[in-house]
């Protein structure tokens, strides 16, 4: 069973993978409706965001209409903050993590992200691999794999690596590993197919809750950069750097970051 303490259920990891999973088939769908039309990459991506966007709110309208939501494809509404605000209990969810990527067909590295925050802190979550048929949840836990022998390695954005994550590289004598959306770089560390995930660029809470419950829930270490707990439902959704990565080099990699 999932740890009591996270106030979430089993009935919610669950839904959270399987609304992750059915957002990501209806992405998957509409890529291969839209493959030949000829269409910029940036109307693909804005198709995509739209339909995902409605269906999970939908979905989460029908199944949790208690709850409040906060997605990024959701309006900007002082109103519906306030009522987001006064919840116990929020949804936030990305619809399309990596928009550019999933409209540059045929790269893999975009995802789907549903999160349940309770009380500011994530509390279930999952993050959809559409393009790699994969889905990783909170409940039941990724096994983390054993530590690799070798340089580690620090996955970063493809088109601009944070100066923290040089440095970080530099401190590790690590490898950089380069990687399109968010959810696609936090999940390469579940996976082990990286170490660590640092950033430092600016995102938003929809960028990093799915992402952090699923490594949280495998093992891993995620803060902030400078080890600060990770608080989400603010009034301003803005959460500028956070750190995922595993548990034995967390210490060397925010004394790195912060030096």
């Amino acid at each position: 069973m999932p740890a009591a303490s996270t106030g979430a259920s089993e009935a919610d990891h669950t839904l959270a993978a399987q609304l992750a999973t059915d957002a990501g088939k209806l992405l998957v769908e509409l890529r291969d409706r839209v493959a030949g039309r000829g269409l910029p990459s940036r109307a693909i991506g804005r198709e995509g965001d739209a339909a995902s966007h409605a269906f999970l709110m939908e979905r989460l309208g029908e199944l949790r209409p208690d709850d409040a939501v906060l997605s990024e494809e959701g309006p900007v509404s002082i109103r519906a903050d306030d009522a987001r605000l006064r919840s116990d209990r929020v949804w936030i969810v990305d619809p399309l993590d990596g928009t550019r990527e999933f409209g540059d067909i045929p790269r893999t590295d975009w995802a789907v992200h549903v999160a349940l925050v309770i009380q500011g802190r994530v509390a279930a979550g999952a993050v959809a691999l559409p393009a790699r048929e994969t889905t990783l949840a909170s409940f039941p836990p990724p096994v983390l794999p054993p530590p690799r022998a070798g340089a580690p390695r620090v996955v970063v954005s493809r088109s601009r690596p944070p100066f923290e994550a040089r440095r970080i590289a530099r401190e590790l004598g690590a490898e950089l590993v380069q990687l399109g959306s968010a959810g696609a770089k936090a999940m390469a560390v579940v996976l082990g197919d990286a170490d660590v995930y640092p950033h430092s660029g600016g995102q938003y809470e929809w960028d990093s809750a799915a992402p952090v419950a699923v490594a949280q829930a495998a093992g891993l270490h995620a803060s902030r950069l400078d080890g600060a707990p990770l608080v989400y439902n603010q009034r301003d959704p803005y959460l500028p750097d956070l750190l995922i990565c595993r548990p034995e080099l967390a210490a060397t990699v925010i004394a790195a970051a912060t030096s």
